[in-house]
């Protein structure tokens, strides 16, 4: 779980506070993924409880107009999600497979095309049940991989009901609380709000392995400004209050040093996170669609370089791919930043 225990922020009660930490959450989005979002919850059956929209297209960080849109699909219960998807032929997969691979470790990341849409309509869902969601995205999550996202610009695109709504916000704000908890072991004495923003995203980044260099935090953070600003400048302010933090004009400072036990516990949540992180590409040869053409469209997008395979290599990747796929592992902008 995240590392640092030494305070507790609760989801709060003040309107004005939530209504900071909340921000982006409701905004405006384009009608290509409310079409995609409400696709996703109807293909999914009655069990579907919420679509949560993240990534580049809701960052608006220069993302390909046919780039997949991404998001998070929460459920009540995996068999019947993914037996509806099979059932309206959206998933090739098997749902019995697909249901055990995500309790084993969730989430399930596949892949949705909604038929007959020209331009191609198509979103990148990370499957998680109700209750493995709120562990995900709680201080006392198993790995980065939700939080590492939701603590920056998202939209709650779908719910089942208002009630719902709500439940979801909640969640989506302790999302962002948390990020004291998993941010602090890597925080200068010093810092500012964008200080705090950017410590973020790189911690988040180098929990995983990832096709961009550093440059990718710059366009994230400048995507994403106005919306971080507001909600980690709310949070920080809180720690204020808490005496946690202390403020001189934009700079704030810690009260107390983190400790080297915490510094450790926060290495070793974040190096088990990358494992599971890495572990997750396995399913993604069993459960998504094409998978391989994704991964060589993303690394040339993402990072400029076009990794050109043989006839063989296409064929038997599982075989004959772990060469280049080692030798560009090595050599990867994320490595050379």
């Amino acid at each position: 779980m995240p590392p640092n225990k030494r305070f507790q922020l609760l989801p709060p009660i003040d309107p004005e506070l939530r209504a900071e930490l909340a921000t982006g959450l409701d905004s405006a989005r384009s009608a290509r993924t409310d079409q995609l979002a409400a696709f996703l919850a109807d293909a999914c059956g009655d069990t579907t409880v919420a679509v949560v929209h993240y990534g580049s297209h809701a960052q608006h960080s220069e993302p390909r107009a046919e780039s997949a849109h991404d998001f998070f699909v929460i459920v009540d219960r995996y068999p019947d999600a993914y037996r509806a998807l099979a059932s309206r032929g959206v998933a090739r997969f098997r749902p019995r497979v697909a249901t055990v691979l995500n309790r084993l470790l969730a989430p399930n990341v596949i892949r949705v095309t909604v038929p007959g849409v020209t331009p191609a309509l198509e979103a990148k869902c990370a499957v998680y049940s109700w209750s493995d969601f709120r562990l995900a995205a709680s201080a006392h999550a198993r790995d980065h991989f939700a939080l590492g996202r939701l603590f920056q610009h998202v939209q709650v695109a779908w719910t089942r009901d208002q009630e719902t709504t709500g439940r979801v916000v909640d969640i989506l704000i302790g999302a962002r609380i948390a990020t004291f908890a998993w941010g602090s072991p890597y925080l200068p004495h010093q810092f500012d709000v964008d200080a705090y923003c950017r410590v973020l995203l790189e911690t988040s980044f180098a929990a995983e392995v990832r096709p961009e260099g550093s440059e990718r935090v710059d366009m994230l953070l400048a995507a994403q400004r106005d919306t971080l600003r507001s909600v980690y400048t709310a949070l920080l302010d809180q720690l204020v209050q808490q005496r946690i933090l202390a403020r001189n004009g934009k700079v704030y400072t810690m009260v107390a040093p983190v400790g080297k036990c915490a510094k450790f516990r926060a290495a070793m949540y974040f190096r088990r996170s990358e494992v599971r992180a890495t572990s997750r590409w396995f399913k993604y040869i069993a459960l998504y669609d094409d998978w391989l053409e994704y991964i060589l469209q993303k690394i040339a997008r993402r990072s400029g370089v076009s990794v050109e395979l043989t006839e063989r290599e296409r064929r038997w990747p599982l075989i004959f791919l772990w060469p280049k796929a080692i030798r560009y592992l090595r050599s990867r902008p994320q490595r050379r930043s």
